[in-house]
């Protein structure tokens, strides 16, 4: 199994040292962590895309390439890529620039990012239009990848394409590796295995149990498309801990974990209409989803993911609630040491 390190790039206040990075800081802890991971094992590294709050990566093809100049294999995602709201001509135009400059190593994640609404209102379009959005833009992306010439193309949600040719081209053939970022709907699971896209659950929202049934029925639709199982990857991702003991492992990483998804929770609420949420309840969730423990404890944990999802890939995000650069790196280190090696 494959591993990738994501980020999301919130920039809160570490509730232990009450220090608040600089932007700045905060971007170049996000290249350095790129290129650590390279040196430890990590297959991938994966940039959230947000707008308009405290997630202030809104430029993944941007820090992306900033990573790639730095390093020679890692290969190069988002996490996820905002395909209902961007154009995907766009889309094809920058992310096909990080792959040229990479030498071929781009992979994205794309996803529809519904969990966000403010996002569609600020850019002015309406939440309620974003699955049939999302499949049209994806549905485009891939042709104008796959599509050495010009396209002509017609759709309901942006300006017809008359004889365009969409330059750059990637320099991966046919096109880039894509991942659908899905779970939660059997529509996009269903668009995933029509196009042949690999599927990344989004299992930072439920219990990895409850996504085995779309695991099983992305498998069912991609052979009734035709297409090998061999060929279906799938992938998932953990809020993920890992220290020398379990002890110091909950020590360090309670007080971030609580801050930020204390944070996030009341974020996405307040953005789906809900006038409260519970208070964040710690043990629940990493009895129930979050990894965190000894490496032992991990290897265990993900292992246990891994077989019951049928998983070739699994993201793991370290780096939230504040936590300084050094001890996001010290994790990123003992993970590729102490855990990557078991899955070899």
């Amino acid at each position: 199994m494959d591993f990738g390190l994501l980020s999301l790039g919130d920039h809160l206040t570490d509730s232990v040292t009450g220090v608040r990075s600089t932007q700045a800081e905060r971007f170049r802890s996000l290249v350095e962590q790129g290129v650590l991971a390279e040196q430890t094992g990590f297959r991938s590294v994966h940039l959230g895309e947000h707008h308009f709050c405290d997630y202030i990566l809104s430029s993944p093809p941007v820090v992306l390439a900033a990573i790639g100049e730095r390093t020679s294999r890692i290969r190069l995602s988002t996490g996820v890529l905002l395909g209902a709201n961007l154009d995907p001509v766009r889309v094809a135009e920058d992310y096909a620039t990080v792959d040229l400059l990479s030498g071929g190593r781009l992979e994205p994640v794309i996803g529809r990012g519904t969990y966000f609404p403010h996002t569609f209102a600020a850019f002015g379009q309406d939440p309620a239009d974003a699955k049939e959005v999302f499949a049209e833009h994806l549905e485009l992306l891939l042709r104008i990848w796959e599509t050495d010439g010009p396209v002509t193309w017609s759709g309901r949600f942006r300006a017809p394409l008359d004889g365009i040719t969409v330059e750059p081209r990637p320099l991966q053939t046919p096109r880039p590796h894509v991942w659908l970022g899905a779970g939660s709907s059997r529509d996009s699971v269903e668009l995933a295995a029509r196009l042949g896209v690999s599927l990344m659950l989004p299992t930072v929202f439920g219990t990895p149990a409850s996504f085995r049934p779309m695991v099983d029925h992305y498998l069912e639709c991609w052979e009734a498309a035709g297409r090998d199982r061999a060929d279906a990857r799938i992938g998932a991702l953990s809020h993920c801990h890992v220290h020398t003991t379990s002890q110091l492992a909950h020590q360090t990483w309670r007080p971030r974990y609580t801050t930020y998804m204390t944070w996030v929770t009341s974020f996405v609420a307040r953005g789906l209409g809900a006038s409260s949420v519970p208070p964040f309840d710690y043990d629940a969730m990493v009895r129930a989803m979050a990894v965190v423990g000894s490496p032992a404890e991990v290897v265990d944990r993900i292992g246990a993911i891994r077989d019951l999802l049928q998983l070739d890939t699994h993201l793991v995000m370290f780096d939230m609630g504040g936590m300084p650069h050094a001890e996001v790196a010290a994790t990123i280190e003992r993970f590729g040491a102490d855990v990557i090696p078991a899955f070899a």
